[in-house]
């Protein structure tokens, strides 16, 4: 165990490097200055942390019991909420008052190292207990950023582990820091993994959170009536035929703006504009699956408004969880 704990904390730190030098370029967070800043606080933190227990496993230092190491573990949790609180819940501002968030460091200095050890691990639980009522708020715009709900929910699970951990002590010292510092380099792993896959992730989450915490601009809106005029297009007028059709061309039908019809779909509908799209035109690409036993696959997808076979095929998987020709097969046997 602490042989893959040292390669994980070699793993961190190169990494914290790697990402303050690339992510948090400045350019990335435009506008959203306490962001960066904590954000840069918060991996680099994390990196102190992790040398310290480098240097405990490997060379059996005391510095894991000093004021330098609790003041680490007190700064991870207000950094992470500060950080987080703009992309999450859209809150950009920051006044000095919110510094009350960071007093808990100030405990270091006259309370006992264990106490104050568990005091930043009951802490931090309850920064956990934030972020997930947070993700639970964006529940309706999860097919916006899927990936980032679940790399948030990992870092969930691994910090509220790393917590029980501290906080019951069922193991040896050098058994919990072993875990402690693979649970850290297992968390960066993952925030490695997503932003290669997404590097653009902090900007999509904080647009997402800003339709979602945004002023309603259907409160003059008859959302019944809308709905039903946008599945009347839908299912009577086969909008979805149209294979380059957009936000703005439903909206104008139905007299709405743009920013309306995204708000309605994605507040009554619980899904994005894009996933409603796609789910009209597998509905009516099944009834004609079986409605043209003779047709091709192509041809079903190209009359409901996909622009291409993988196109099709993709969506179908997506939503139905098997191709067209398997759907047909088993509903004409």
């Amino acid at each position: 165990m602490q042989n893959i704990a040292l390669l994980l904390i070699g793993f961190s730190v190169f990494y914290v490097v790697v990402l303050v030098l690339t992510h948090f370029d400045k350019g990335n967070f435009q506008q959203q200055k306490t962001s960066h800043a904590m954000g840069v606080l918060l991996f680099l933190s994390l990196a102190g942390i992790q040398l310290i227990h480098f240097d405990f496993l490997q060379n059996h230092s005391s510095l894991i019991y000093s004021q330098r190491y609790l003041t680490l573990l007190f700064l991870v949790a207000p950094c992470f909420y500060f950080y987080s609180r703009p992309l999450l819940k859209a809150q950009s501002s920051f006044s000095l008052f919110q510094l009350i968030h960071f007093t808990p460091v100030i405990s270091v200095f006259f309370v006992p190292h264990k106490i104050a050890f568990t005091l930043a691990f009951i802490i931090g639980s309850g920064y956990m207990l934030w972020l997930l009522s947070t993700i639970y708020a964006l529940r309706s715009y999860r097919d916006q950023f899927k990936s980032e709900i679940v790399l948030l929910l990992m870092v969930f699970i691994i910090a509220l582990t790393v917590s029980v951990m501290a906080l019951t002590q069922p193991f040896s010292e050098k058994l919990f820091y072993s875990l402690y510092a693979s649970a850290v380099g297992l968390a960066l792993l993952i925030v490695a993994l997503v932003l290669s896959y997404k590097p653009q992730m902090s900007k999509q989450v904080s647009e997402v959170a800003k339709q979602a915490y945004a002023v309603s601009t259907l409160s003059s809106i008859d959302c019944e009536e809308k709905i039903e005029a946008l599945n009347q297009l839908m299912i009577e007028g086969k909008l979805y035929q149209q294979n380059n059709l957009d936000l703005l061309t439903i909206a104008t039908e139905i007299d709405l703006s743009s920013h309306q019809l995204s708000e309605l779909i994605n507040s009554k509908l619980a899904m994005s504009f894009s996933r409603y799209l796609r789910e009209q035109r597998i509905s009516a690409s099944k009834k004609l699956l079986i409605e043209q036993p003779t047709a091709s696959t192509l041809s079903v997808g190209l009359e409901v408004g996909f622009s291409s076979q993988s196109n099709f095929y993709g969506a179908f998987k997506e939503i139905t969880k098997t191709t067209p020709g398997n759907f047909r097969k088993q509903n004409l046997d």
